[in-house]
Order: C-alpha cells, then sequence, then structure tokens
C-alpha cells in the first residue's frame, strides 16, 4: 500500500531505465547486489473516480462551470448578509443541478468500476513452483508464466514462450485491438519452443530484455537470453514475437508466455487517448449569452442601488415612520452599506441567469443521442452494425458541417479487392474464366484445354503467391488439437474448405486470383511455404520476412526454392520499386501501371532478386545484426533491408479493383446540395485517386481540374499557386477541382498557406493523395483555425485517419475491415459513408434547431421572470422587496417550466425527415449557426422584456392603482369589496408568466406528440394544483404564512380572470401575427417545405400548421383561412382552404413546383405518408 501511494503521489516511479529486464518465472539473480525493478500491477483501471475522491473531484469539476462557480458564490453571499431571499431560493435549484450531474457521472462511473472488477478478477492461470496455479487476472506479475487455452484472451502482453505445436507457434486474432479479424502467426524462439509443460517451464532459465512500455502496437524492441549446460543463447525479439492483452488465441490448443508489460502499462492500456474536450458551437454562443446576461444582472443591481440611494436622499424616504432604522445601521459604514445593498439586489435579480440551462441540455443531449442508435435506416443488415454515439456533447454540430474532410479506401470504397490485370514483362493480361490471357482475347476464342504457362507467367505468378503473409483457415479446427500435426493441412493432406485470411485485401485478392490461374498457394507452417503449380507441390523454405512500413511501401520475402538457390520476391507501390529495378521491361510496365490508375484501379509493382552464396551471406550477417541489436534497431534494419530490396528484377504489376460503396455518388450530391464541400484525402497515388474521384461524383466530368503537383521548392510552389489563382479568376463561371499532392502540400503549408486557402475555397471540389496520416490532420487543422472558422467533419475507417478524425470539429469512425481504432477514436460511428447523409441531413437539422429553441427560450423565459421583480423596486421604493415568494422563486425553473422544453427538444420536427432528405437545400438554412445568431438572441430578448411590462403594468393597470402592501392581501375598503396586496399581486404577475411562456413554447412547437400534450397542460396544471395546496394549509415548517389563501381569494375574483385572459391574449397574438406575416411574406426554404409537407399529409394550409395537433387536428383553422385570404395567398373558392381537413392531397414530389430552382436532384417519390405537421 505505502509503494503504490509512493508511485501515485510520483516519490517512487515503476521504472527509471531506458530498458526492462524480466526474469522468466520471476528467477532473481542470487547475487546480493541485485535491486529488483518494480512494474505496475495487472490491474486495469478506466474509472474516472474512486470511492474516496469522488464528491471532491465532481464538485471541482462542476464548479468550473461558470454559471455553477456563479451560483455559489450568490448563496454564499446569501449566506453572510442579510438578502430579500433566503438563502434556499438559490441553494436548493443548485443543490438539485449538482445532483443530477454528480449522479449521472456517478452512474456512468460505477458502470466503468464494474467493467474493470470483471476484467481484473477474470480468472488465469499461471505456473508456480511447476505447476498450474489459478488466480485472478489482477494478481498477476512481470515475469510470470501465464498459461492461455483456445479462444481465450491474453491477460498482459506476453513474450511466447511455448505452444502445443512442435514449432512453438500459434495463431491469434487482433480484432478488439485494431478491428483485423484476420489469423496472424506469432513464433517463439527455438531454445524455449520445447518447454511444453509445466516443470520444463520451471526449469527454463531465461531473461527477457525489451524496451519500456510503448503504444504502438506494431512496434517491439527486445532479446531473450537462454542459458543451457551454462552457455548464454541471445535470440531477438520483435512483434511476431509478442502477443498484445486484448487479442485471442485461435486455432491453438494451448501456449505459455511470460509477462513483459502488465495492466496500464499494456500496449492496449496505453493506446486508451483522453481526446481533447471538443465544444460545439451552439455552447460557444450560450456561453457569450449567458455574460451578456451577466452584464444585464449588473447593470440591473448597479442601477437599482443607485437609484435606492438617490431616492433616499430625501429625509421623508430616508427613515420613514414605518422603517426606522437601528443604532447599528446608523452607524455603519457607507461604503460598506453599498456594497451591502448592491449584493442584495444583485441576490434579488440573479434568476435571470438560467442556472438549470446547463443540466437541461446535459440531459437533452444525453437522451437525444439514443435516436442515433435507434434509427433503423443508420443500421447496416449485412454487417449486423448500427450507428453509435461515442460522444453526446457535439449532437447539434452535426447540422452545422460546412467541410467534410473523408479517406477513400474502405470510406468511399469497399474496402473489398478483386483482381482485374496485369502487366508481365510488358504485356498485359486479364482473367477470363480462371485463366491468365493477353489483353484482347476474347471468351469464345478460349478453347476448353488448359494453356500452359511461358516461364515470365509462371515467375510472375509464383511471385505473387509467395511474397505476402496470408494464413489459411479450415473448417476442421477440432481436428488440430490431440497432438497430430497441426499443420498437416500445409502438406496437402487436409480435406475441408480452405479460406485464405490476410492483413490487407489486396493480398488476399492477388493469393485467391493465383489459386484460380493454376499457382495455388497451400500454406505455411512459419519454416516452410508450400504451393501447388498445376497441381504439382513446390515447397520453399522461408528465411526471412522484410515486413512492410510506411517508409519503404513494400515487403519483401527471402526464399530457398526447391532447387537450393536464394531468391527474393518483393512488391509494394510503383515509387518504391521501380527506382531500384535494373532489369525488365520498366518503361511499359511504368506506362501500365498509370493505365491501372486511370481506370480507378489500386496498382502493385511486383520484383525478384536471385542470389549468390556470397551475397546471400552478407545479407544473412547485415540482418542478424540489426535484428539483435537494442539501439537503434528500426534505423539498423532500414538500412539492412535497403542494401537488400536493390538490382531488382521486374517482373510485372498488378492491377486491383476497390468496388464504391452503396450510393457514395448520390450521399456527395446530397451533400453538395446542402452547402457542404467534400474535401477527399487519400494516400493513393494521383491518378488512382482521381479516377475514383470521378467515378464517385466528386470530381464532375465538366468540372475544370487544377494541380498542384510535384513541386520541389518554396518558389515553384508559390508560383504554381499564384497561376492556379489567376485560372480561376479568368474562368470564374465555370466549377474547378484541386488535386494536390502529399509533397506539394507539405510546401504549401510552409509558407504559402493564405495563397493555398484562397485557391482552395474557389474550388468545388479538392483531391489530396498520397497524403501522409499527419498531413491529413494539418489540413484539417488548418480549415478549423482560418479566420471564418468553419465548422469541419472528417470521417475515415482506418487507423490512419485518427489524427484527423481527433482533430476535426466532428470525427466519424467507419465500421470497415481496417480496423476500429478509427471507431473508437470518433464521436459517432457508422457502418457505411450513405449513412452520413441522413446523420447530418436529418439527425444533425433536429439536433441543432432543438437545442438551438432550447437556449434562447431559457433565456426568454428567464428575463419574463425576473424582469417584473425589477420594475416591482420602483413601486417599493427599492427596498428589495420581493415580488414571488421563496417557493415559487425556487420552482419556476426546476419544476413549472422546465418539463415542456425538455420534451420539445427531445420531439421537435420543422418538417418531416423525408424532406430534409429529399431536399438537401433546407440543410443551408440552418447554417452558421444562424438561429443563434446575435439578431435572433436579441429578439428573443427583446420579447422577454415585452412580455414581462406587459405582465407587470398590465396587472397594475387592470387591477387598479390603490394596490394594499398587506401580506396577504385580505384587506377591505369601507364598502367591503376585495383587494390585492403586494403577495396578491406578485402571485397573479406570476400566474400570468407561466401560463404565458408555457403558452408561447407552444406556438413554437411544430410536431405534436402525446408527451408533449402531457408535459404543456400538465405543467399548468401542475402549477394551479401546487398553488392551491401550498397557499391553502398551514404548514407548520415554513416561518412565514405569507401565501395563506392567497392563491384561492385571486382565483375567486373575476377581475383576475379576466387579466389573465386580457394579458396572455396581449402578449402572445403579436408574436403569432408576425409569424404568420413573415410565413407568407418572406417563407424561408423550412417553411416552404412545411406547408407542401401539410399539404401532402394531412392537407392542412400553412397557418395552421403553426397551431396543428397530431393526427391534422388544426387549432385555429378559421383564424388561418381569414388570415390566408387577407393576405390575397388563398382566392375564397380556393379548394384547401374550404375543404374537409380530413381530405388528404395526393399531390406527390414529382409535381412541377420545386422548393429550390437550383436543386438538381431528381425525385420522383411517391406520395409520403401521412404525418405530423
Amino acid at each position: 500500500m505505502l509503494r503504490w501511494t509512493r508511485q501515485q503521489l510520483g516519490f517512487d516511479p515503476p521504472h527509471q531505465s531506458d530498458t526492462r529486464t524480466v526474469y522468466v518465472a520471476n528467477r532473481f539473480p542470487q547475487h546480493g547486489h541485485y535491486i529488483p525493478q518494480r512494474f505496475a500491477d495487472n490491474r486495469i483501471i478506466s474509472s474516472k473516480y474512486t470511492i474516496w475522491n469522488f464528491v471532491p473531484k465532481n464538485l471541482f469539476e462542476q464548479f468550473r462551470r461558470i454559471a455553477n462557480f456563479y451560483f455559489i458564490i450568490i448563496f454564499l453571499v446569501q449566506l453572510m448578509i442579510d438578502t430579500p431571499t433566503s438563502p434556499v431560493t438559490s441553494g436548493l435549484p443548485l443543490f438539485f443541478v449538482i445532483t443530477v450531474t454528480a449522479i449521472k457521472q456517478g452512474y456512468e462511473d460505477w458502470l466503468r468500476h464494474n467493467a474493470d472488477n470483471e476484467v481484473n478478477g477474470a480468472p488465469v492461470f499461471v505456473v508456480r513452483s511447476g505447476s498450474l496455479v489459478q488466480t485472478r487476472s489482477k494478481n498477476i506479475r512481470v515475469g510470470d508464466i501465464v498459461r492461455v487455452a483456445k479462444d481465450e484472451t491474453f491477460p498482459a502482453d506476453l513474450v511466447l514462450l511455448s505452444s502445443d505445436r512442435s514449432e512453438g507457434t500459434c495463431h491469434i486474432t487482433t480484432a478488439s485491438l485494431d478491428g483485423e479479424t484476420n489469423l496472424k502467426t506469432h513464433f517463439s524462439v527455438a531454445e524455449t519452443s520445447v518447454c511444453q509443460s509445466g516443470s520444463r517451464l520451471e526449469s527454463l532459465q531465461a531473461v527477457v530484455e525489451c524496451q519500456q512500455p510503448d503504444p504502438d502496437l506494431y512496434r517491439f524492441v527486445g532479446r531473450i537470453t537462454v542459458t543451457q549446460e551454462g552457455e548464454e543463447i541471445v535470440r531477438p525479439l520483435g512483434p511476431e514475437n509478442l502477443l498484445l492483452r486484448g487479442a485471442r488465441l485461435k486455432n491453438t490448443k494451448e501456449i505459455f508466455g511470460v509477462a513483459v508489460y502488465t495492466g496500464m502499462e499494456s500496449k492496449m492500456a496505453l493506446n486508451y487517448k483522453c481526446k481533447s474536450q471538443k465544444r460545439s458551437a451552439v455552447e460557444k454562443s450560450m456561453n457569450t449569452f449567458l455574460i451578456i446576461y451577466l452584464c444585464i444582472l449588473l447593470f440591473e443591481a448597479v442601477l437599482s442601488t443607485i437609484l435606492k440611494y438617490a431616492w433616499q436622499a430625501e429625509n421623508q424616504w430616508d427613515e420613514p415612520f414605518y422603517n426606522q432604522k437601528t443604532e447599528q445601521e446608523k452607524n455603519s459604514s457607507p461604503i460598506l452599506k453599498f456594497i451591502s445593498d448592491f449584493l442584495a439586489f444583485l441576490v434579488l435579480y440573479n434568476y435571470i441567469i438560467p442556472i438549470s440551462l446547463y443540466v437541461t441540455v446535459e440531459m437533452q443531449k444525453f437522451l437525444g443521442s439514443f435516436f442515433i442508435g435507434w434509427d433503423l435506416d443508420l443500421y447496416h443488415e449485412e454487417s449486423d452494425q448500427k450507428a453509435q454515439v461515442n460522444t453526446s456533447d457535439l449532437n447539434e454540430e452535426l447540422g452545422q458541417v460546412e467541410y467534410v474532410f473523408t479517406d477513400k479506401t474502405g470510406t468511399l470504397t469497399e474496402n473489398e479487392m478483386y483482381f482485374r490485370e496485369c502487366s508481365i514483362n510488358g504485356i498485359k493480361y486479364q482473367e477470363l474464366n480462371g485463366r491468365l490471357v493477353p489483353e484482347g482475347v476474347m471468351e469464345d476464342t478460349l478453347d476448353g484445354s488448359n494453356a500452359t504457362l511461358t516461364g515470365d507467367e509462371l515467375l510472375f505468378l509464383k511471385a505473387v503467391a509467395l511474397c505476402h503473409t496470408v494464413q489459411i483457415s479450415y473448417d476442421q479446427p477440432d481436428s488440430l488439437g490431440g497432438g497430430g500435426d497441426p499443420f498437416s493441412h500445409a502438406n496437402g493432406f487436409a480435406s475441408g474448405t480452405m479460406e485464405y485470411y490476410a492483413s490487407s485485401p489486396d493480398e488476399k485478392a492477388l493469393v485467391e486470383a493465383t489459386k484460380r490461374m493454376g499457382v495455388a498457394f497451400s500454406g505455411s507452417n512459419g519454416e516452410t511455404m508450400e504451393i501447388k503449380t498445376c497441381g504439382k507441390s513446390e515447397k520453399y523454405k522461408l528465411l526471412h520476412v522484410l515486413e512492410f512500413d510506411a517508409n519503404r511501401r513494400r515487403m519483401s520475402v527471402i526464399l530457398e526454392s526447391p532447387s537450393g538457390g536464394k531468391v527474393l520476391f518483393t512488391k509494394g507501390a510503383e515509387s518504391a520499386i521501380l527506382p531500384f529495378a535494373t532489369s525488365g521491361d520498366i518503361e511499359k510496365t511504368r506506362l501500365h501501371v498509370d493505365e491501372f490508375a486511370l481506370k480507378g484501379l489500386r496498382t502493385l509493382v511486383v520484383a525478384c532478386r536471385f542470389f549468390s552464396p556470397e551475397s546471400y551471406a552478407e545479407v544473412e550477417r547485415r540482418l542478424g545484426a540489426a535484428r539483435t541489436a537494442l539501439q537503434h534497431r528500426d534505423e539498423r534494419l532500414q538500412e539492412a533491408f535497403d542494401f537488400i530490396e536493390q538490382d531488382l528484377q521486374l517482373l510485372g504489376a498488378t492491377g486491383v479493383e476497390d468496388r464504391l460503396q452503396d450510393k457514395v455518388q448520390e450521399t456527395i450530391e446530397a451533400l453538395r446540395l446542402a452547402g457542404i464541400k467534400v474535401w477527399v484525402l487519400t494516400g493513393d497515388k494521383h491518378e488512382t485517386a482521381v479516377s475514383v474521384s470521378l467515378s464517385c461524383g466528386h470530381f464532375h466530368r465538366t468540372m475544370n481540374i487544377l494541380e498542384l503537383l510535384q513541386q520541389r521548392t518554396d518558389n515553384e510552389c508559390a508560383e504554381q499557386l499564384r497561376l492556379l489563382a489567376r485560372r480561376i479568376n479568368d474562368d470564374h463561371v465555370i466549377q474547378h477541382g484541386l488535386v494536390v499532392d502529399g509533397a506539394s502540400l507539405s510546401l504549401a503549408l510552409r509558407q504559402h498557406e493564405k495563397l493555398f486557402m484562397d485557391v482552395c475555397k474557389n474550388c468545388s471540389a479538392v483531391l489530396c493523395c498520397r497524403m501522409a496520416p499527419l498531413q491529413k490532420a494539418k489540413v484539417v487543422h488548418l480549415f478549423k483555425t482560418s479566420p471564418e472558422r468553419p465548422i469541419t467533419l472528417a470521417i475515415g475507417d482506418g487507423a490512419n485517419d485518427v489524427s484527423m478524425i481527433q482533430e476535426a470539429h466532428v470525427g466519424i469512425g467507419i465500421m470497415g475491415k481496417e480496423g476500429r481504432q478509427a471507431v473508437r477514436n470518433s464521436d459517432y460511428a457508422i457502418a457505411r459513408f450513405k449513412f452520413l447523409s441522413k446523420l447530418l441531413l436529418v439527425h444533425g437539422h433536429f439536433y441543432y434547431i432543438r437545442i438551438a429553441h432550447l437556449v434562447q427560450y431559457f433565456f426568454y423565459k428567464n428575463v419574463c421572470f425576473i424582469t417584473p421583480q425589477f420594475l416591482y423596486q420602483f413601486f417599493c421604493l427599492f427596498s428589495q422587496q420581493t415580488l414571488y415568494d421563496g417557493a415559487y422563486l425556487t420552482l419556476y425553473n426546476i419544476f413549472f417550466t422546465s418539463l415542456p422544453i425538455l420534451v420539445y427538444s427531445l420531439f421537435e420536427q420543422l418538417v418531416h425527415p423525408h424532406v430534409l432528405q429529399t431536399k438537401p437545400a433546407l440543410y443551408r438554412d440552418i447554417s452558421r449557426n444562424s438561429l443563434l445568431s446575435f439578431r435572433t438572441f436579441l429578439y428573443w430578448t427583446l420579447l422577454g422584456f415585452c412580455h414581462a411590462f406587459i405582465f407587470f403594468f398590465g396587472s397594475y393597470a387592470l387591477i387598479g392603482e390603490d394596490t394594499s402592501l398587506n401580506g396577504n392581501g385580505q384587506v377591505l375598503r369601507a364598502n367591503k369589496q376585495l383587494m390585492f396586496g403586494n403577495w396578491t399581486f406578485g402571485t397573479l404577475v406570476y400566474t400570468v408568466m407561466v401560463i404565458t411562456v408555457t403558452l408561447q413554447l407552444a406556438l413554437e412547437t411544430h410536431y405534436w406528440t402525446w408527451m408533449n400534450h402531457f408535459v404543456t397542460w400538465g405543467s399548468i396544471t401542475f402549477y394551479f394544483i401546487f398553488s392551491l395546496f401550498y397557499g391553502g394549509i398551514i404548514w407548520p415548517f415554513v416561518q412565514t404564512q405569507d401565501m395563506y389563501f392567497v392563491f384561492v381569494q385571486l382565483l375567486s375574483s373575476g377581475s383576475a380572470w379576466f387579466t389573465i385572459i386580457i394579458i396572455i391574449v396581449t402578449c402572445l397574438f403579436p408574436d403569432m401575427l408576425k409569424k404568420v406575416l413573415y410565413r407568407h411574406l418572406h417563407p424561408t426554404g423550412t417553411q416552404k417545405s412545411q406547408s407542401l409537407s401539410a399539404q401532402q399529409s394531412q392537407g392542412l394550409s400553412c397557418v395552421e400548421s403553426l397551431c396543428c395537433y397530431q393526427h391534422g387536428q388544426s387549432g385555429c383553422t378559421r383564424l388561418a383561412r381569414l388570415l390566408e385570404r387577407v393576405s390575397g395567398r388563398c382566392p375564397a373558392g380556393a379548394s384547401h382552404c374550404t375543404a374537409d381537413p380530413r381530405s388528404s392531397n395526393s399531390r406527390s414530389w414529382s409535381d412541377p413546383e420545386n422548393l429550390y430552382s437550383n436543386d438538381r436532384s431528381i425525385l420522383t417519390l411517391s406520395p409520403i405518408e401521412a404525418s405530423h405537421c
């Protein structure tokens, strides 16, 4: 416990050196000078809190929010000085908000704790004293020998010691780490592979030296020293020897491995990323509005304080007979009294800041995020995958996207490869009926006999069939146990269906193609690779594998042929192979590669090299030295690979097709109509990328394609950019597309960012090819931080897209075949690119309009709430007398007005989803945060002030000027008529306010459900029921009984009911009239769509849609018809004005009336079903 505490405080780091030494089975040296290294235990901790730090840590995080911090200050002020309201009025709402948020975050963390406990408590077997002992996963220590059985996951990062196979190999899948479902082969060193029992392992004397923990899943540098009969044998260790935590053992009965990285130091745990907090544009606007309202609050408090002292300057008001000053008040400092009064007014008006806004927004985002997962249109049946939400904080940002940056392979395409063509020694070939034939040969000219392959063709197919890392799986995995030869299928003796598994779909497609053409890969056991050439078996000894990496862009294998010769087969990108080729038809192959790329095919170039005994000896020496190096191993391996992969004999090239996903072209066109610019960022070569862009509709055939390619210097790049800018200005009528490669992009981003941005902004589509992952993120960052601050979205499916996804405002992961890293690091995940259209155009639209109205309405209803309190001070000599009772102050935002806006923000739909998808241009109506612009904010604020003035002065004027100041308002005139006091007057204002703000939201609602009806009318009903009970009973725990019988007396007055009705109508009618006039004189595209949707669904008029109810029942039909006739939009005899509202108009989208003249989408859909307004 003490050691753990010291580590947590940073006084005792678990490791300090650059390497770690792991003694297998924890057999430490016996000499006394050895000090064991300290390592982390095997517990996984993904939770945020503990039982000890939850309260302080959660409170600290919550009070970092400005609104929460402000209200705690107000609460403390109420406790310290004499204020007009009870501390409960501020403390209870604050406590409610803090408690709800803490419960939500605590529950989420409790779920994480349960998941951690399930993982950490999983049973595992370790070797102790020569026998297997069962323990819990969290008890594994570095150096323990762990036994893992078939289909189990590895509990820690293990170096493979042995398996049930004689060769010491095993198969694993890493789907939970990188999503690759192919079988991967891992190896043990020969000296430990014979230790296949607990007793043998107990006698094993070995030491593993390796690097300290590194999050790179594909990098591991180490060596193992095995002591046998007093002799030390050193073997190199690499990624092929390391079994990662989270991976699963397949097609192997059991393995034994030594734990080298445990717990939070395992590679899986190190890849848990703490993503930077993304904030939406709505949240930023909300904070700006809060600051403005804070300024209004300070202004009202300062003004009230000044007016109070100005009023009290007259002696008659400074100390009236009914409010004599105490001695302490007479002797107090004027400055302190001024500050005290200012703070008291601050407390009195503090409700203008909506404390419950944050918790309502948080609940709306959390609950609303479920709609994405529930949407069956975003469900992909073939893969059984539904859309998922990784963060709900950015829902509304989906409705504000201006730039989409997308990967190509696996995102726009299927990432399923199909062999189409190849080039062998300068001659193009194609596949017909499983036969390799020269280009131009027709199918009907082929005879039925099996054609023999020429020497060049056979060598090319052998190179393709042997240069890969493909694994084979059979339908009989259970036959591998029981001591039989687990690789009997490699010798051709297995029966059953054979299936290839590959980390790259290109490799799988090529190996399957060679099999159809007569050169079939039969299997590998780690030492030999077998192929069948026209049914004849050939075995090649596998000497070395030169793994693929992004810098070399090629991979190679060194084999010993059946005749004993040593040969290197290599394949890779043409830029990585052709410069090193010294023989073969290089120019024709280069030409064929370009032709394949123009057809949209993915290309690979294949070459070989035959070694003499002397040259191979040098190869062996260099590889051995590089692979056993502990320092700078990667650099030394690169040097060795470069030495080996030269003087190549060019064999040919392959062309593989990666088909487009379904509806990619329609999706890109919909995004373009929505005003969203689409960029394609890919690592593919220029010709392939351009061809795919044309086929998917990213580039149009009529578009002028500009190129910024192969720039070598800054000056050359700048001159080319200026030339492109001039061409765009000269030809500004036509659309332009820009193609940029990675090298030119680096130069453009170095010193010419502004010029590059100007060119890009004037282009309709941009394609960036030969891009490195970091360059993708730089491009996104460049636009994200540009002066216009556009909202960016990045979408991809591979690990190379993670940096781009994390950099963008919104990151979308595709659940594709390149792994799950993109999905894990994204904000949202979908199965196909086509789902992006509905995610943005429908869900994004809904989320944005809902939360935008939620924010504006919250500020409006709080202005309505607190402004009468400010006005009341002019009538009470600024004595800080409160207008409302403390219970009403507390419950206004918590109960009386909170549920209607929450339900509205979950279900509101301005337009039917079908219309939003078929009319993408409607997305433009909400772009650039238009619904939260300062103009809209000012409108809602002024509307709140206007309504508040009407509430106060309307009540004052209609009730009479001689209002009494008695607490309960039960003062009688001489003629015994009932009079209204200050509490009755305040209750009247409060009643009008609650009803009006609720009905104002009802007017804003277009999509009515039973839940909207329930909370709208239920909130008003609950207010009346609560007030009757609160004022009808003498509550023993309430200090004062000011409200006793006030509400009952108020409702018993006919003038009060008259006042309530008149004020509500006066407040709502002008706003309703304004909406009707604007809808008819200056309708937006959304309002036009509402009218059309209403006519199609229920035959409702456009005015009726303002107050339509579920199933098309209109609440203002007569008013709507009258206003339409007055405005001239509806002739007296028009059918849709006089027809029965139950009749249905069957007009379809194919009608000639279009909402947008520039909308190029072809809509021939049948009439949509009847829907709500």
